[in-house]
């Protein structure tokens, strides 16, 4: 009987036990799978797969990994076999899975049932920083794009160095980067990432030292290490050495140097006078720009005749802890010059053409960029030896100039042509134009199909473009496809939209009337066509090139400017014919601010209501780029107890103006906002009909009323600006600029018109200097208003009229480009300038000028349009008023905050 029980109790545990083993392979059916790579490889067998399974799978797809195995339904295979081998290769490389098997459920004869036992990955759910700021963590995101990316070494290790080359283009050479891997908990199979970044301080550099130079100073070669400038005190102190000639005095630098003693007077008048502190480009060492600046030692070398110049060595070592000395060696070689130069293989042009084309004499020294730049393309002259060909239709001309004889310090040229054939342009297609209509874009091209090919008229369309504020200058991109045998050539302009339309949201203080808000719109690339059409939307109709302009400056009742203009650059859809139409209406109210009992009552007003008519055109002599506009215009001046505070005789009344306006212009700057090359140049006329000569009864006698209520006058006014790039430089650019005006009359009989004047000094801005009816210059470095004649005595009983009648008015600006980003273009200058304002021809006087200099910045933004800050050191005395009191003094420094382009 016990041994019965015994047997009995065995069953029942042996059952027990092999149903936990069930449950706990519940992944897999039963029998329990057997690894197809140990079975017998002596003896291999071929079967049929009937079924392919897959386990352990959380985010992938059962049948991707099936089909990324290779093996099928119905495949025969040979088990062991390659194809087993094949699919774990293909599975193991897509680098996805972290273990895989494949593993024999069961086998019927010659059919084979196999299942894919596999483990996942764990993927990047998450990507933290420590150790950075905010704008370095958004940054920094952008470089270590991998959330949800499958975890894998080498997947960190790019990151982590991506990391540490960031902070390397910053100056942070000693960057450390810890990456820790941390495990998700709220999503499957995931890992959180965390890059703890310890930046270290910038390593700057302290000393560049030059070895091998004896031709060419040490400062110049520093000079052309443009983005690694060493530590500004130390060339200083080096170069004070260096000049100083006495023992003693190099005794007395070397002390200053080691005590940092630099607030001795000497030692400072010396720097002051003989040196410039490297304040704007820091000294902050980034090998990539290291690597540039090198080519730039070698380029500058090159073009001062040393063709053989090399760099032997150079180390960058450790000074400190925060800085680096660098040691640079050149080898200099002999300094050549060019001897004879022939040409080989030309046949349109003679020698002696494309020798004067070329700029070069026997004698002159050896400069392998100028030889470059006059052979191929000479942005600045664009009359290289390229374009005596390319500018005719010979697009396939090629120029190889070879070094055919090296005698001593003299190098013979023998410039090889092939000239071919002339070519024809075949079409001329655009892409990229999402939002402004072909017709818009195509009647700017100035090289047509059946044209010869002609690179000028190439450049011109690529500057007309640019000019049309649509697209992103520095991406207008003319991809040619010639064709040889048919001596043809298919042009495709390739174009980047960007956003044009600008809203302006701006504040200004407006002296006695506070603040003034301003509120505008611009609508660049307008479509009255498409109004009906709403797919044409955004936000208004767009597409037709046309400029809808809408704006209000306010400041409650003290003064309103309300303004709307439309202008169709190509009426009538044949020639560039802009036809426009404006209206405005001004009004400045003087409120009462001090009576107790009539405080906030109107005490005055001066009203302006206007609109014009224009019609511009282009004209193809002198040369294309010149064009005429012609306008009219119609103006009521409505004055209410206001009429001397412009030098009138009368308080209350109206005056009217009817005005021909007359201008011819030549534009051919390369960009509207940040001009590298070109000029531009404009004459304007402003005449009313002489009313005076028209009416016998208008002499001397006449009262104010009378002679005001048509004015009379001609105003004439020139403004030039040229743009010249400094040292080959797209980014450095000189502005000169200089402008005049001269107001005048038809006779005595009126005389000059107290309206329409000249008012000087400040930002140039209108809404900030509330001169209704006269032309605001700016002046920088002097207030609003200061150089206006009859400004001392405004407002008195018996006040001169307020403004000049002539003034001139001259700039030199050095710009440096920031930041070409079309989304935010930003540019740095230094101005002098100077001008004045004269209220008689009696006292005109061109050299009695008011001086200014400073500094100042620019950024343009689509949605805003061009916006600055300038501050400016007037060095002349001015009158200003206290409590009433005039005082004169000099302007000294002022600030001055400037919203859109400023032409004056």
């Amino acid at each position: 009987m016990k041994r019965s029980l015994l047997i009995l109790f065995c069953l029942i545990w042996t059952t027990a036990a092999t149903a936990q083993i069930r449950l706990g392979q519940s992944r897999y059916t039963s029998p329990k799978p057997v690894n197809i790579l140990e079975l017998n490889y002596s003896k291999p067998q071929t079967f049929r797969i009937a079924e392919i399974k897959a386990v352990g799978l959380s985010t992938l797809d059962e049948n991707a990994i099936i089909s990324l195995s290779g093996l099928k339904l119905d495949d025969r295979i040979q088990v062991p076999g390659d194809a087993i081998s094949d699919a774990l290769k293909k599975l193991w490389g897509q680098g996805i899975i972290g273990d895989v098997q494949i593993l024999v459920t069961k086998i019927e004869g010659e059919d084979i049932y196999l299942l894919l036992d596999l483990t996942e990955r764990p993927r990047f759910s998450r990507v933290e920083f420590t150790g950075v700021n905010k704008t370095q963590e958004g940054e920094l995101r952008d470089k270590v794009n991998i959330r949800g990316r499958v975890v894998r070494e080498d997947v960190m290790n790019t990151a982590q160095r991506n990391i540490e080359k960031y902070f390397l283009d910053k100056g942070f050479l000693n960057t450390e980067v810890k990456v820790v891997q941390v495990r998700d908990t709220t999503l499957p199979n995931s890992v959180k990432l965390r890059f703890d970044v310890d930046p270290k301080t910038k390593v700057k550099i302290n000393e560049i030292r030059i070895f091998g130079n004896e031709e060419i100073a040490d400062s110049k070669v520093k000079k052309k290490l443009k983005k690694t400038k060493e530590h500004a005190r130390v060339s200083v102190f080096r170069d004070i050495y260096s000049r100083l000639t006495t023992a003693s005095a190099r005794d007395y630098a070397n002390a200053a140097f080691r005590t940092d003693s630099v607030s001795q007077e000497s030692v400072k008048t010396y720097i002051h006078k003989n040196f410039k502190l490297n304040f704007f480009n820091g000294s902050k060492y980034i090998p990539k720009e290291y690597r540039n600046d090198k080519e730039n030692v070698l380029s500058f070398y090159q073009s001062r005749g040393f063709r053989d110049v090399k760099i032997l060595e150079d180390s960058v070592y450790k000074f400190n802890d925060e800085k680096i000395n660098i040691d640079i060696e050149v080898e200099e070689g002999q300094k050549y010059y060019y001897r004879n130069i022939t040409f080989e293989g030309n046949f349109i042009h003679p020698d002696e053409v494309l020798l004067a084309r070329l700029g070069i004499r026997k004698g002159d020294v050896y400069d392998k960029e100028k030889l470059d730049k006059r052979l191929n393309y000479d942005p600045q002259k664009g009359d290289d030896v390229s374009s005596l060909y390319q500018d005719n239709g010979y697009l396939f001309f090629d120029i190889d100039p070879v070094e055919v004889n090296v005698v001593g310090d003299s190098i013979d040229l023998e410039m090889r042509i092939f000239e071919g054939p002339q070519v024809t342009v075949n079409s001329v297609k655009i892409k990229g134009n999402e939002r402004t209509s072909d017709h818009v874009v195509m009647r700017e091209i100035r090289i047509l199909p059946g044209q010869k090919f002609d690179r000028s008229l190439l450049v011109r369309t690529i500057r007309e473009l640019s000019q049309l504020g649509y697209f992103d200058p520095e991406k207008i991109n003319p991809d040619l496809r010639p064709n040889f045998e048919a001596a043809t050539v298919d042009i495709t302009f390739e174009l980047e939209e960007r956003p044009n339309d600008q809203i302006e949201l701006s504040g200004g203080w407006g002296g006695f009337y506070g603040f003034v808000g301003t509120v505008g719109l611009v609508f660049n690339n307008f479509s009255l066509k498409n109004v009906r059409n709403f797919d044409k939307w955004d936000p208004l109709p767009v597409g037709d090139g046309q400029k809808l302009s809408l704006r209000v400056q306010a400041n409650g009742r003290s003064f309103q400017n309300y303004s709307v203009s439309l202008t169709e650059p190509w009426f009538g859809g044949k020639k560039p014919n802009a036809l426009s139409f404006s209206f405005n209406h001004s009004v400045q109210r003087q409120i009462d601010l001090f009576s107790q009992n009539n405080f906030g009552n109107e005490l005055g007003f001066f009203k302006i209501t206007g609109a014009t008519l224009g019609l511009a055109r282009r004209v193809t002599w002198p040369d294309d780029n010149f064009s005429i506009s012609n306008s009219l215009q119609f103006q009521i001046y409505e004055f209410d107890r206001f009429g001397t505070s412009f030098g009138l005789s009368y308080p209350t009344g109206r005056s009217n103006s009817l005005t021909l306006n007359n201008t011819i212009s030549r534009n051919n700057v390369d960009n509207p906002i940040y001009p590298r090359f070109g000029s531009n140049f404009t004459l304007s006329t402003s005449l009313t009909p002489p009313y005076s000569s028209l009416n016998k009864n208008i002499n001397g006698e006449t009262p104010d009323e009378e002679k005001y209520k048509w004015l009379e006058y001609h105003k004439w006014m020139f403004d030039a600006s040229v743009y010249t790039p400094l040292f080959g430089s797209q980014k450095l650019v000189a502005s000169a600029r200089a402008h005049m005006g001269f107001l005048g009359s038809y006779g005595n009989k009126i005389g000059m018109i107290p309206l329409e004047r000249f008012v000087m000094g400040g930002d140039g801005m209108t809404f900030n200097n509330f001169a209704l009816g006269q032309e605001i210059i700016g002046l920088r470095g002097y207030e609003n208003q200061s150089i206006t004649p009859g400004r001392e005595t405004r407002g008195q009983p018996d006040p001169d009229p307020f403004g000049g009648i002539v003034y001139n008015k001259y700039v030199m600006e050095m710009r440096f480009l920031v930041s070409p980003n079309p989304s935010a273009t930003i540019f740095l200058l230094g101005f002098a300038e100077a001008g004045n304002n004269w209220g008689s021809y009696r006292d005109f006087n061109p050299y009695d000028l008011k001086k200014s200099a400073g500094v100042g910045a620019r950024i343009f933004m689509p949605a805003f349009g061009l916006l600055g800050v300038d501050w400016g050191y007037g060095f002349d005395d001015i009158t200003t008023f206290e409590n009433g009191i005039p005082v004169t003094r000099r302007s000294g420094p002022q600030f001055h905050f400037t919203i859109g382009q400023q032409f004056r």
